[in-house]
């Protein structure tokens, strides 16, 4: 979904954000006064450098961490003013996340992975739904040391999913997996955000994958340095790295 066609709304508008963390005497400036939005539909892929203050700003984004200034206004909540109840809810409602590693349960089969989620959401899909969704319909009653790392990667895209979130972040879902696997995961990445119409935000420092995107923001010592629009998404089969 292109924002520039008037088809996307505002999920997220991010004005002068800073983050700055205080390590005994020395003081890290990891964001630097951002602005951008973030569109309903879009999938966007936030290119940087490792330290170069992505991970902070989807974690500010998603409601896992505190501003130290600025504002994040989603929809009409301003996640800067709001308490860490209010968070908490904000992330159970609206957010998935997907990190490098899976943080599957070893004990537990797919399924009932899933189901974690599923058990303390509003509306969710059914576990099973969602692992169709994410090609592992086979594969619903095997324990993640049964699966390859890019299945178990699938199953933590199906976890994140069922819960029907409207914003879905994904933090180097590709990084620990080989290419020809980590375009498979993208793929799913792409289903779940042209099917389900689910805001994506991939963060990556690899230049290819931004190929897929309606957008690339990239980031750079703290600050936006760079925005530029894809006029046509190229399939993740047809990227490689």
């Amino acid at each position: 979904m292109n924002p520039q066609n008037g088809s996307g709304m505002p999920v997220f508008m991010i004005r002068d954000l800073t983050k700055t963390y205080v390590m005994g005497e020395v003081i890290i400036r990891a964001l630097r006064g951002v602005n951008m939005e973030l569109f309903s539909g879009e999938l966007v892929v936030l290119l940087g450098a490792s330290g170069s203050g992505k991970s902070t700003l989807i974690n500010i984004l998603g409601g896992l961490d505190n501003a130290s200034g600025g504002q994040v206004l989603y929809k009409d909540q301003d996640l800067t003013a709001s308490r860490d109840k209010e968070l908490t809810i904000f992330r159970r409602n609206n957010v998935g996340f997907v990190f490098q590693f899976y943080n599957l349960i070893p004990s537990l089969t797919a399924r009932e992975n899933v189901a974690i989620v599923t058990e303390i959401s509003k509306d969710p899909m059914k576990p099973e739904e969602a692992l169709e969704l994410v090609g592992l319909g086979e594969r619903m009653d095997h324990f993640p040391a049964q699966m390859s790392g890019g299945e178990q990667q699938r199953v933590a895209i199906a976890r994140a999913v069922a819960k029907k979130p409207s914003v879905l972040m994904c933090d180097e879902p590709t990084g620990a997996l080989d290419s020809k696997t980590g375009v498979k995961v993208l793929e799913v990445i792409q289903t779940v955000n042209l099917r389900l119409g689910t805001t994506t935000v991939v963060i990556t420092h690899n230049e290819a994958i931004g190929k897929m995107a309606d957008r690339i923001i990239r980031i750079s010592d703290g600050k936006i340095s760079n925005v530029s629009e894809n006029k046509s998404r190229v399939s993740p089969g047809e990227i490689s790295w």
